[in-house]
């Protein structure tokens, strides 16, 4: 029955290419190899099944046979030749085929991030990617010590067991940019928790940031920068919690809005430390671990792996040089937001 299935034209001039290999013990020639190939795609492009090609071959071989007077031998061979052949151009089609179902899926996840494509449309295209448009979106992203495609073992291992855990509940996953991404429904913020743990666990303690829920497909693209901002503020922070929420981060952009006016007071409150012995650095990463832990100088001296007195005496340094006692809580404010602003502008390394 499967071999009734395969139409007659996918075997077309098969049988007099055995009886002629058969008398004659000739191979195929290069004109009948690429014909069988091109069979081959023009059956994967019908959407016909591999073995039940293969099977038609080889009852149609059957068939031939008694009209096949020369050596069973060459007959056998241009049996394998046509069918390696045919398999060669089958395979060709679907990786062709693959290729551009990649090709398209990669266009929609970027009109998808970036807000270029008409709202209605992009919708019938989520639907043929397994993602059901919701009122609400959110985004996770994850990076890593190196870059990732879709192909990376890191990827398809988080991907196995994310849709292992929730199934098909209109998630998307894919990577951009060396990093992986997790599309979800704002109201499913288990999913996006579950992704942040198990991609931080596969980078081996790479950062995780979760955008806040946003409506409509335009609000994925408001998510995904979201996303990007808080890595990019975790970076230059220093961040690190596993998983980071935007949510918990809005104080930074606020600070940074007025770049002037943050650069002022980094300048004003932190810039006399540039006179001390070894620059500003080394006094700027004590007020940073002294905040950090709480203004409690055990803590943050054994995290500078300094003793409590060395510690101590930079903290009196720093209030010689800029007049602000950080152990004082009505300067504590003051000193602390200006730490906050050097770390985002990268002051001192860089001038402002």
């Amino acid at each position: 029955m499967m071999e009734r299935q395969i139409p007659e034209q996918y075997l077309e001039g098969y049988a007099r290419i055995l009886v002629d290999v058969s008398v004659t013990g000739r191979r195929l020639t290069r004109e009948e190899i690429e014909s069988r190939r091109n069979l081959g795609e023009r059956a994967a492009e019908a959407g016909h099944g591999l073995p039940a090609l293969v099977s038609a071959h080889l009852s149609a071989a059957r068939a031939a046979w008694p009209a096949s007077p020369g050596s069973a031998d060459g007959a056998l061979a241009a049996v394998q030749q046509v069918v390696d052949a045919f398999a060669e151009g089958y395979g060709r089609a679907q990786l062709l085929a693959v290729r551009k179902e990649e090709a398209a899926r990669r266009e929609f996840i970027d009109d998808l991030l970036y807000g270029r494509s008409d709202l209605g449309r992009l919708a019938e295209r989520a639907e043929r990617f397994g993602l059901r448009l919701s009122p609400t979106h959110a985004v996770a992203v994850a990076e890593g010590p190196t870059a990732y495609d879709e192909s990376a073992p890191v990827p398809r291992q988080v991907e196995r067991a994310l849709i292992a855990r929730f199934g098909d509940r209109s998630i998307l996953f894919t990577t951009k940019d060396g990093r992986m991404l997790c599309v979800a429904p704002g109201e499913q913020d288990d999913v996006l928790t579950h992704f942040g743990r198990l991609a931080h666990t596969a980078t081996h303690g790479g950062r995780v940031a979760l955008g806040r829920p946003r409506p409509g497909p335009g609000g994925i693209v408001q998510s995904y920068e979201e996303a990007l901002n808080a890595l990019e503020l975790a970076a230059r922070l220093g961040l690190d919690a596993p998983v980071l929420r935007a949510a918990d981060l809005l104080v930074y952009p606020v600070l940074t809005r007025d770049r002037q006016a943050m650069a002022d007071l980094v300048l004003v409150a932190l810039g006399p430390l540039t006179a001390a012995r070894g620059g500003a650095q080394p006094l700027l990463d004590t007020l940073t671990a002294y905040f950090d832990t709480g203004c409690v100088a055990a803590a943050a001296a054994r995290r500078l792996s300094l003793s409590v007195r060395a510690l101590t005496y930079r903290l009196e340094r720093i209030h010689q040089l800029t007049g602000t006692d950080p152990a004082d809580p009505g300067h504590r404010y003051t000193l602390q937001t200006a730490v906050i602003g050097a770390r985002l502008l990268d002051w001192p390394a860089r001038s402002l």
